[in-house]
């Protein structure tokens, strides 16, 4: 199993960015996908998470993501996606992609897989 993220940047505040992660190996529909970040000197934290089939049209965010940031997915092309709007310079962080079996969980610790990450930089 791989994770491939991409589609981070420099960006000025207010700005938008998507980021995407694409994912290779067993059957991606029926996996969870979540997002995470991790700012400087700080512990990684949950972004968002998306279920797979068994748990169709379960969404997390957490509470800095909602109504900025949303993430979607793609089975046909494995990849998920995570639309950040009205960014702000907190929002610096690398963005790491993950994935596990069974629910949306905000724990890092639940998830088995991760990608490299793909570092955002906000402006102000």
């Amino acid at each position: 199993v791989q994770l491939q993220a991409s589609g981070g940047g420099l960006v000025q505040a207010g700005g938008s960015l998507r980021l995407s992660c694409t994912a290779s190996g067993r059957t991606f529909s029926d996996t969870v996908m979540g997002w995470f970040r991790q700012a400087a000197g700080k512990e990684r934290e949950f972004v968002a998470g998306i279920s797979g089939a068994t748990y169709t049209g379960s969404i997390k965010y957490a509470d800095f993501a909602k109504g900025r940031f949303t993430i979607s997915r793609d089975n046909a092309k494995s990849t998920v996606y995570l639309q950040m709007d009205s960014l702000k310079p907190e929002d610096t962080a690398v963005y790491y992609c993950a994935r596990r079996t069974g629910a949306v969980i905000r724990h890092a610790n639940a998830y088995r897989s991760w990608g490299q990450g793909t570092e955002l930089t906000v402006s102000s």
